[in-house]
């Protein structure tokens, strides 16, 4: 079977073709330099630039993939959760194609994109696992039981991890998205310089909140300024990114075991952080898990996740009927 992805949740507009779970072509248009002046997304300007690239990715993708709009066989876009000016452009436009050309159509959820974005590579994990999906939208831990059930067990109260690195980036005078600016800012810092706190939050939870570590940040650097303390940038971003990290692993680890769990698998844009991988891969080998991740290609938002997971949809439930329409929150959480 081929699909035919489209994904406009946020800022980049990407189109994909698979045949069944093998990746023919994947493309992204990219905003960041537009929203970068801005230090984060503007939803008006996102929306627009998603008009003018939409169509031009598709084509794109199916020229990589070397084949016709009329030998697809399904399209599935993202319906949600998101920018709603955002999803409209990249959802309308595949409706359209839809129904113009006849082609059954899945509205895919974002959130089971980046839960089954590691199919999408050579090593692939069994069923059932732990999920730790991060990004600028979300920072959750799922139970995944097959390619359809996913049962959350935490979630933020607060601030993303992907939210709190560009806040953290912000403040420090950092490019816009934050998270690779620290990240690389953070290899020549001393992660133990400063010990921020660490929410934990009640006992044996496996939500997170960062809003806390995020102000934490802001009194240090207040604090450094006032004493007119020169800023140790490359401590504070490898600190700050160490507490973040910590949380994540830990309770995600945690949440494998409570479950009896043997699988641990990292989704979502903070996933290509090098030293959460690190870190998790270490700590997963120190408790006898099984740890996945995607190719770094994966983590961001593409449409190849969007289109496998409309795959694995349709072939449960069929195509959906075009009055669908896009919505803001996840129904997954």
């Amino acid at each position: 079977m081929l699909i035919l992805g489209i994904e406009s949740s946020c800022d980049d507009t990407a189109a994909a073709v698979l045949m069944d779970q093998r990746v023919l072509a994947s493309v992204l248009s990219c905003q960041d330099t537009i929203h970068a002046k801005f230090g984060g997304v503007v939803p008006e300007l996102a929306s627009r630039k998603h008009l003018q690239a939409i169509h031009p990715m598709v084509e794109k993708a199916l020229l990589r993939a070397g084949v016709q709009l009329a030998d697809i066989d399904l399209i599935a876009a993202t319906q949600g959760p998101g920018l709603i000016g955002s999803l409209l452009v990249g959802f309308s436009y595949a409706k359209a194609l839809a129904h113009v050309r006849g082609i059954p159509l899945v509205g895919v959820d974002h959130m089971a994109g980046h839960i089954l974005s590691v199919f999408l590579g050579e090593t692939q994990p069994s069923f059932p696992y732990i999920a730790l999906i991060v990004s600028g939208g979300t920072s959750s831990i799922f139970l995944v039981e097959d390619y359809h059930q996913f049962h959350l067990l935490g979630r933020t109260r607060d601030d993303a991890a992907g939210e709190a690195f560009d806040k953290v980036a912000k403040l420090l005078g950092l490019p816009y998205p934050g998270g690779p600016h620290i990240a690389a800012t953070a290899v020549s810092g001393d992660p133990q310089h400063v010990h921020f706190p660490r929410a934990w939050l009640e006992e044996n939870s496996s939500d997170f909140s960062f809003s806390g570590l995020k102000t934490a940040v802001l009194n240090h650097v207040t604090q450094q300024k006032l004493k007119s303390a020169n800023l140790r940038l490359s401590d504070i971003c490898a600190s700050f990114q160490e507490a973040v990290i910590e949380v994540l692993v830990e309770k995600a680890i945690r949440a494998a075991r409570s479950h009896h769990i043997h699988t641990l698998v990292i989704g979502g844009g903070v996933s290509a952080n090098k030293r959460l991988r690190e870190v998790f891969a270490k700590r997963c080998l120190q408790e006898t898990l099984t740890f996945y991740a995607p190719d770094l290609k994966y983590c961001t938002d593409n449409a190849a996740m969007i289109a496998l997971a409309g795959y694995h949809q349709f072939r449960k439930m069929g195509a959906g009927p075009l009055d669908l329409d896009v919505y803001s929150r996840s129904p997954l959480g």
